[in-house]
């Protein structure tokens, strides 16, 4: 697997993506910052986030993204997307499963989306979340 943009995992397996928390005020963000947008710190150390958190809201993505969106081979499908609360932070996120499942407050955790073949045929992936019962 190849991340699609290098600084969003702290890790592909087990998927663990990285962010970054402020020496000064402990603000956690997501994806990883050089300076806190909170107090304005420079001190900020990578960390890694949680994989499991709660729906906080979510919607469904029914018009086709603009690039660098890539619809899959069989045309573009709308696809949940939505916030969810890690504890430290809320992460925007593609969410994976039946949106007609998916209800605000519920778990869910964290999965790789490939996204399309890369340069040596091993998949190019980005960040997804799915419920954690598997119930979507």
């Amino acid at each position: 697997m190849i991340a699609v943009d290098p600084g969003l995992f702290s890790s592909l397996d087990p998927p663990r993506l990285a962010g970054s928390a402020c020496a000064s005020c402990g603000t956690v963000t997501f994806p990883a910052q050089a300076g806190c947008a909170k107090c304005t710190g420079t001190d900020l150390a990578q960390v890694e986030l949680a994989d499991r958190g709660t729906l906080w809201t979510w919607t469904v993505q029914a018009i086709e993204p603009k690039a660098p969106y890539r619809a899959p081979d069989g045309g573009f499908v709308p696809f949940g997307v939505g916030y969810v609360d890690l504890g430290d932070v809320i992460v925007e996120s593609r969410l994976l499963g039946d949106p007609a499942r998916f209800e605000i407050g519920m778990a869910m955790r964290l999965t790789v989306l490939p996204l399309w073949p890369g340069p040596d045929g091993s998949p190019v992936v980005s960040y997804a979340f799915e419920p954690a019962g598997g119930g979507a």
